[in-house]
C-alpha cells in the first residue's frame, strides 16, 4: 500500500468518527418529535390556526378540534377563568391554555403534578406564538395552575 493510499484510509476514518459523533450529538440535543396534542379551537379563530402551526414547527402532532361550546371544555378541565384565552390544549396530563410556546409545553409536560395541571398565558399578548404582529412584542408571562385555580409564574416572555 502506497502513502497517498494510506493518508486517504486515515482521513475517511477521521471524517467518519467525526459524522458518527455529530450524528450522536444532533441526537442525543434534538427536540423530541411527534408529541400528540389535541387542540380545541373556535372554528373562525385565525391566531388559533396560528398557534397549531407554531405546535407543529415545533415537533408536536396536533389534532385540531373545532368547537363551539369553548367555556363548558374550560370549565370541565377546569382552567381559571381570569386565565382564559381562545384556545385549550390537552397534552398527555398537561392542559395549555392560550398562546403558550411550545418550548414552556414541553418543560410543562415534565413538571406535571397535582400542584401543576396546566400552564397559561391570559388573553392575547402580541408576540406570543400564534399573535406575531410585526416587531410589536408585548412581555407576557406564562402561569402555572393547579385544580384549585392557585397559579403562580412558570415563565416571562418578551
Amino acid at each position: 500500500m502506497d502513502m497517498e493510499n494510506q493518508s486517504r484510509r486515515q482521513w475517511l476514518k477521521r471524517v467518519g468518527i467525526g459524522v458518527v459523533i455529530a450524528a450522536v450529538g444532533n441526537r442525543l440535543t434534538a427536540q423530541p418529535t411527534d408529541t400528540a396534542v389535541t387542540v380545541y379551537k373556535d372554528p373562525n379563530c385565525g391566531c388559533c390556526k396560528k398557534w397549531v402551526t407554531h405546535l407543529e414547527s415545533n415537533g408536536f402532532k396536533v389534532t385540531a378540534v373545532d368547537r363551539n361550546d369553548m367555556s363548558a371544555l374550560k370549565d370541565s378541565l377546569s382552567v381559571p377563568s381570569s386565565l382564559r384565552s381562545c384556545h385549550t390544549a390537552v397534552v398527555g396530563k398537561l392542559i395549555v391554555e392560550g398562546h403558550v410556546p411550545a418550548s414552556d409545553v414541553r418543560k410543562a409536560m415534565t413538571r406535571v403534578s397535582k400542584s401543576m395541571i396546566g400552564v397559561a398565558v391570559p388573553g392575547m399578548p402580541s408576540g406570543s406564538p400564534g399573535m406575531e404582529m410585526g416587531a410589536r412584542k408585548d412581555r407576557y408571562e406564562v402561569i402555572a395552575f393547579d385544580a384549585s385555580g392557585a397559579t403562580k409564574v412558570f415563565a416571562t416572555h418578551g
